[in-house]
């Protein structure tokens, strides 16, 4: 027998709701708790379509009166009191990869379940299974029609079960945050119990104290474009005059990240990924120590980019597109990748044979073709106002 699991949509009352029993069976007098705010109540009467009724099965609306008045809100979950849902922001699940583009493990989709949406990352790809023998592979990513088991978090806690436990609140799907595509299905197998053991330290010493001693306004200048673009030198020079203007500043650098923190990636479409997570990540950390951080990363996927700009109010990042045409970088060459590249040396390199993504909306396009190193330094100072 499945368990009972009634989910909300409407609050008449606190003590009045109307909704959908889910899974299992339901009887006047159950005793039943709120998830998640776990408080307990049991049912004094029930309507199936307006007519009063003592029992009722799976998939039926009804209209419920509780004994006892607790708060609740739509899509809360009325459960068994003695089979209750899980509330977390990790779980592992299988899926069932679905879209012609690969899944990346780090990229943030949306995921919808029976009780809402959220937003998810794969956290980690365990495996995949082999579609002949059904043996469990290693794996880095997912293409279409791959199934394998993965690490799931989310940016809010949602309610669930095991799928085997419930289908109806164990099973989710994931989308494509731009598009809206469905990318995967996924059945949740468990919780992870130690995303229960990990809560925010509340800290005395917050972001806005550490810039108030360094007399400054925390900014995140993030510059993106092509290999070659001129972001390094100019990201340089940035650096340098805010140093001059007394300010306290970082700059991180995509060659030299890839050197300490990022050294274990490569640069696949799903390492790159990972690569951008890490830093986005490590900026917000600076950002709250009251500094101003300079990124100089190709950072060639929008998802990315857009993952990477949430992290931050929307007055702290800046998104500046250091505009050349991959004609005008190959021919710059500075380090001679593209050469390496064209001769087969280097794979998946960015504007050959890997992507880049224009941005949309930057903040601030730079032209390195028409204006300096210097002109282009001292206008995104002059826009950061710092």
């Amino acid at each position: 027998m499945k368990p009972m699991r009634f989910l909300v949509t409407q609050v008449e009352s606190s003590n009045r709701v109307t909704g959908y029993l889910v899974s299992g069976k339901l009887m006047k007098d159950d005793s039943v708790v709120i998830t998640p705010s776990g408080h307990q109540t049991s049912i004094l009467e029930m309507q199936q379509g307006g007519v009063a009724c003592t029992e009722a099965e799976a998939k039926t609306e009804l209209v419920l009166d509780l004994t006892y008045s607790v708060n609740m809100k739509p899509n809360d979950i009325i459960a068994a009191a003695d089979s209750r849902p899980e509330f977390s922001d990790q779980f592992e699940a299988q899926i069932e990869w679905l879209s012609e583009r690969e899944l990346l493990p780090g990229r943030t989709y949306t995921i919808k379940t029976i009780s809402g949406d959220s937003e998810a990352t794969v956290s980690r790809l365990k495996y995949r299974f082999d579609e002949q023998s059904g043996q469990q592979i290693a794996a880095k990513t997912l293409v279409r029609n791959n199934s394998g088991v993965a690490n799931i978090a989310l940016t809010q806690p949602i309610i669930y079960d095991s799928g085997s436990v419930c289908p109806a609140t164990g099973t989710f799907s994931l989308f494509d945050k731009d598009s809206a595509a469905l990318v995967a299905n996924g059945t949740i197998r468990h919780s992870l119990r130690r995303a229960s053991n990990i809560h925010w330290q509340a800290l005395d010493v917050d972001k806005q104290s550490r810039a108030a001693i360094k007399q400054q306004t925390p900014k995140i200048i993030w510059l993106t474009g092509l290999s070659g673009s001129g972001k390094s030198t100019i990201a340089n020079l940035i650096e340098k005059k805010l140093i001059a203007k007394g300010r306290h500043s970082y700059l991180l650098d995509g060659d030299n990240v890839r050197h300490g923190l990022n050294k274990d990636l490569g640069f696949t479409d799903a390492d790159r990924v990972e690569n951008i997570r890490r830093v986005a990540e490590t900026a917000n950390l600076m950002l709250d120590a009251g500094l101003i951080v300079i990124t100089s990363f190709i950072s060639p996927f929008r998802a990315e980019r857009n993952m990477a700009r949430t992290l931050f109010n929307d007055d702290e990042f800046i998104e500046v597109f250091v505009d050349a045409s991959l004609e005008v970088c190959e021919q710059r060459d500075p380090k001679g990748l593209y050469k390496k590249a064209r001769a087969g040396q280097i794979k998946n390199f960015t504007g050959l044979d890997s992507p880049y993504e224009t941005p949309l909306k930057p903040e601030l396009v730079i032209d390195t073709i028409e204006i300096t190193v210097e002109q282009a330094a001292d206008r995104i100072i002059k826009f950061v106002d710092c």
